[in-house]
């Protein structure tokens, strides 16, 4: 089988079709929450709601067992979703005191979240496998249902996100002049933790929820290096994201390989790549450049052109006119 019939077969499964729209939805997504979260210097803020929001997938795995729903599993977004949004909340309130006492609060909370997953999974009949598929990621069990719940929470933290990403970037810049400014600082910061949390739900099944930090945070670190523009920096982001969560899905389609390992290992790797590169290109660059363009040129071209030729002085004898 040749390259190009590699590449069909891929794309006529019907298991990598839904793959792949959820690699692209969350590669796109989960940047763009992740541009905020590095403005407010709360870039592991996606590793404590993924703790918490296990919690949540175990409950609704559990309700579901009660009720005798198939699958099982067909509550746990649901339940991560609403265990995220609480759990998000919960930290920006605490956040907003910002006491010791709240650093504990959060760290319970986080562990809390985790021990109370694993504990509720095998309550409710779970396997250590269903557990590593969301700790991990399995994006190559992604159901039908699981699409449509991505790509109607991807949407709403694309639309969101972008529409009021001016608004979003003045908060998580400087919430004294936002405040400032007029802007409802409390309601905005809700809404950053909000999106951050659905985030964290709609990446769990691509890269898990121990790893989810990395696909917000890592690809907005390789932006920053190559642009200084917030706008340009959001947009990069989200195609590296893009381009990281297809490629890593793509190897391991034909390689026996954790995806959700792979696109953050995948994204790591770019950015070692970035920051070695950036310094020697930006070196070379100035290099290049005239050191005194203002000076040397102008007398090289006052030189060469006679229009640019100062007018003989007057000789004696003569008026000057």
């Amino acid at each position: 089988m040749n390259g190009w019939e590699q590449v069909l077969a891929l794309l006529s499964s019907p298991l990598m079709q839904r793959a792949l729209v959820a690699a692209v939805l969350v590669g796109a997504a989960a940047p763009v929450v992740g541009t905020f979260l590095v403005q407010r210097r709360m870039a592991l803020m996606g590793d404590g709601v993924g703790h918490v929001a296990l919690t949540g997938v175990a409950l609704g795995w559990l309700v579901g067992s009660w009720a005798a729903v198939s699958p099982a599993d067909s509550l746990a977004v649901p339940g991560a979703v609403v265990a995220a949004v609480v759990g998000s909340v919960v930290i920006e309130l605490v956040r907003e005191r910002g006491r010791t006492s709240g650093d504990l609060a959060l760290a319970i909370m986080f562990y809390g979240g985790i021990a109370g997953g694993v504990l509720l999974i095998k309550l409710a009949g779970g396997t250590n496998a269903n557990l590593m598929s969301y700790l991990f990621g399995s994006i190559s069990t992604v159901s039908t249902g699981d699409l449509w719940w991505t790509a109607a929470l991807a949407v709403l933290v694309l639309v969101v996100g972008v529409g009021l990403r001016w608004a979003l970037f003045a908060v998580s810049h400087d919430e004294e002049f936002a405040r400032a400014s007029g802007l409802p600082v409390r309601a905005l910061s809700m809404v950053v933790a909000v999106l951050a949390a659905l985030t964290v739900t709609i990446s769990m099944r691509v890269v898990g929820l121990l790893l989810v930090s990395a696909l917000m945070i890592v690809p907005v670190a390789v932006a920053q290096i190559v642009s200084r523009s917030f706008g340009r920096t959001m947009l990069l982001a989200s195609a590296i994201g893009v381009g990281v969560s297809v490629v890593g899905l793509v190897i391991t389609y034909w390689n026996d390989v954790p995806p959700g390992a792979t696109i953050v290992v995948l994204a790591i790797g770019l950015y070692a790549t970035a920051a070695v590169a950036h310094p020697i290109v930006a070196r070379r660059r100035a290099a290049g450049r005239d050191p005194h363009p203002d000076v040397l040129d102008d007398v090289l071209v006052a030189a060469s052109d006679p229009a640019c030729a100062p007018e003989p002085s007057p000789g004696p004898g003569t008026t000057g006119r």
